[in-house]
């Protein structure tokens, strides 16, 4: 396989997007672009992201490790296909009477969720800019949720970037948090200690510790929160931030 045409992308990114397209004639060969990142993807899933090699997917579809390289020439053009297949169900796009504070949070709240039913693709290293195709689908929804907002287009630009790093490190929070209780080495379960207020009250001076005295004097952490409050309460004030910009553009400010 050629490593790089065109675009100057690697040959498997451009197959993706159907820039490379196979001779109409002749049998169709058994093995696809397609069928490799379904299988790498499975592997990821069942037993986790450094169980994805190209022996073993080889091995799951029962075909030489060679014949990999015909389709994706090294590991990380096939680690971008795995995450561009968790993303092919974008969020819808932004509807008419839909305004643009609900549009980016329904997308942050879509791109959450895909963090959470597969949590092992933030274990892939993010090495630049997004290349793929349904990833670049992703960012026209997130640009188009801010049409007639005022922003320039390097200010949506950036506004996207901010929002999904937001995302990527609350699920990222999530994973590690889920990651170690399964290992079982979470820290331990305040519920099992008493509770969390109490036990910061004893290993912290109010002098010294005013102001997370006053947190715990108010019960805060003797109270269950809502499932995905801190998500929300997060997404609200970087949506907030987002609004005093546009804001300011409408009014010529800034």
């Amino acid at each position: 396989m050629d490593d790089q045409i065109g675009t100057g992308l690697p040959a498997s990114i451009e197959a993706a997007w159907g820039v490379r397209t196979r001779p109409n004639k002749g049998p169709r060969p058994a093995l696809s672009l397609e069928r490799i990142v379904a299988a790498a993807v499975g592997v990821a899933a069942t037993d986790g992201l450094q169980a994805v090699s190209m022996s073993r997917v080889a091995a799951d579809l029962g075909v030489s490790t060679m014949s990999l390289y015909r389709y994706v020439a090294a590991k990380n053009e096939l680690l971008a296909l795995m995450a561009d297949l968790t993303f092919e169900a974008p969020p819808a796009p932004r509807g008419p009477d839909e305004g643009w504070r609900a549009g980016l949070s329904r997308w942050a709240w879509t791109e959450l969720a895909v963090y959470r039913r597969n949590p092992w693709v933030l274990r892939i290293p993010i090495s630049g800019p997004p290349v793929t195709p349904n990833a670049m689908v992703w960012l026209e929804r997130g640009l188009d949720s801010l049409r007639d907002t005022g922003l320039r287009e390097d200010e949506k630009l950036s506004v996207i970037l901010l929002l999904t790093g937001y995302v990527r490190n609350q699920a990222s929070l999530e994973a590690d948090i889920a990651a170690a209780q399964a290992a079982g080495t979470a820290a331990p379960d305040p519920e099992m200690m008493g509770s969390y207020g109490r036990v910061l009250t004893r290993l912290t001076d109010p002098e010294r510790f005013p102001a997370l005295h006053a947190v715990i004097a108010a019960g805060v952490f003797e109270e269950e929160d809502e499932p995905g409050y801190e998500f929300t309460f997060g997404l609200e004030r970087v949506l907030d931030g987002i609004e005093t910009l546009i804001e300011n553009r409408r009014s010529g400010r800034g």
